[in-house]
């Protein structure tokens, strides 16, 4: 019997087989696309409505409703609005500052395409008494979450869709070195350990304020409340386990603890890189989900991935988004489809979708490439 979208997601997410394994591209920041790349995606599909944006310094684009139907996308983004208490101060030209007073400026790779790269760190210089004077940004404005309860129950009542939820306030390790300056907060891990502490935990504290008052609204209707972290690098993990436990973990398990308390929501965290080696001190945080597996990186095959790890984690992601989806014909696409799909999905535990976002070099044709192979070869019994 073919289920719903949110019913195959749950399935999946629970460890048990849906009617085929759920696909995800655009149901939030880590799986939809960059703006370029989206442009030729509409076009090929004969999209004409204006693109809007998920994100803005990464440059991420917010699909269509009628582009995820055609894919036949099982999930869709529930994010904060806009603060109405806060308005970016005046910057350079092509240069933007955020709300946590971090400095970004556009630098161009081709012609036409750009990123926003990280030109000033605002805690550089900054000693740990400076954390505390430090003008951070409000987690309570209002804008944030005024018009979410209506957002949430549109998706929740009105569809029939998996939410993935993304609060903005749920980085540590990766917003402290944004703030920092990553050169100096390594530094700090062996020479300054009591400022690394001090920053987690001021960070630990306005994360858990604006996602506490998030998911006292929405809670109770999305099945998938995303967080993200880079860990690791594709030669492996950014620090040692040791430094980890003792400097990282603990914001972690607190924070994965208060979401536990407010949603019944499976907890998916996002890492590039290769976090093999990480992966049990991150299942140990509270992680339900691993995203995006970026199989280009990991040391071992995706079969033993999920013979090692797949009773305690849900995958998602691993259609490669570094060489197959750009490089690749549409034969090769669905043919990475089918080995992800057969190594990650028996018994459930695992969601399609591209390893993070999809660049502007990936042909429109295999996007809706990997959307058709996973429908063709993620229905269960799977055959191989």
């Amino acid at each position: 019997m073919e289920m719903t979208p949110r019913e195959r997601v749950i399935a999946a997410l629970n460890h048990q087989e849906p009617d085929r394994v759920p696909l995800d591209i655009g149901g939030g920041s880590s799986t939809t696309q960059v703006i370029e790349g989206y442009e030729k995606l509409k076009e090929h599909l004969g999209i004409t409505e204006d693109t809007k944006m998920m994100l803005k310094v990464l440059r991420m684009a917010r699909m269509d409703e009628s582009v995820m139907q055609y894919l036949g996308s099982d999930v869709r983004p529930l994010t904060v609005s806009a603060p109405v208490n806060w308005t970016p101060p005046p910057s350079d030209p092509d240069t933007v500052i955020d709300i946590w007073g971090i400095h970004w400026k556009k630098v161009y790779f081709s012609d036409s395409a750009y990123y926003y790269d990280v030109v000033k760190s605002p805690l550089a210089d900054a000693d740990i008494e400076d954390i505390e004077k430090y003008h951070w940004p409000d987690p309570l404005d209002p804008g944030y979450t005024a018009d979410l309860e209506d957002k949430v129950k549109a998706l929740s009542e009105g569809t029939d869709y998996a939410i993935m939820a993304d609060a903005g306030f749920k980085s540590f390790w990766e917003l402290g070195y944004l703030l920092r300056g990553y050169e100096q907060l390594v530094t700090d891990l062996i020479l300054n350990p009591k400022f690394v502490t001090a920053l987690m935990n001021k960070l630990l504290e306005i994360n858990i304020a604006g996602t506490g008052r998030f998911l006292d609204i929405a809670g109770s209707y999305i099945q998938v409340f995303r967080t993200a972290d880079d860990l690791a690098t594709q030669g492996g993990p950014l620090f040692s386990p040791k430094i980890y436990r003792e400097l990282i973990q603990p914001v972690y398990k607190e924070f994965y603890k208060f979401i536990k308390s407010k949603t019944e929501a499976k907890i998916f965290y996002h890492s590039c890189g290769n976090v093999v080696d990480m992966l049990d001190l991150v299942i140990e945080n509270g992680v339900e989900i691993i995203n995006p597996v970026q199989v280009s990186a990991i040391d071992i095959d995706t079969k033993e991935l999920k013979a090692r790890f797949g009773d305690k984690v849900t995958f998602w992601g691993a259609i490669d988004t570094q060489k197959v989806l750009p490089f690749g014909t549409e034969k090769d696409v669905a043919a990475e489809v089918k080995k992800r799909i057969n190594d990650l999905g028996p018994g459930g535990g695992y969601v399609v979708a591209p390893v993070h976002t999809i660049q502007a070099d990936v042909p429109p044709q295999n996007i809706v490439a990997m959307a058709e192979a996973t429908r063709k070869f993620g229905k269960y019994p799977l055959t191989g």
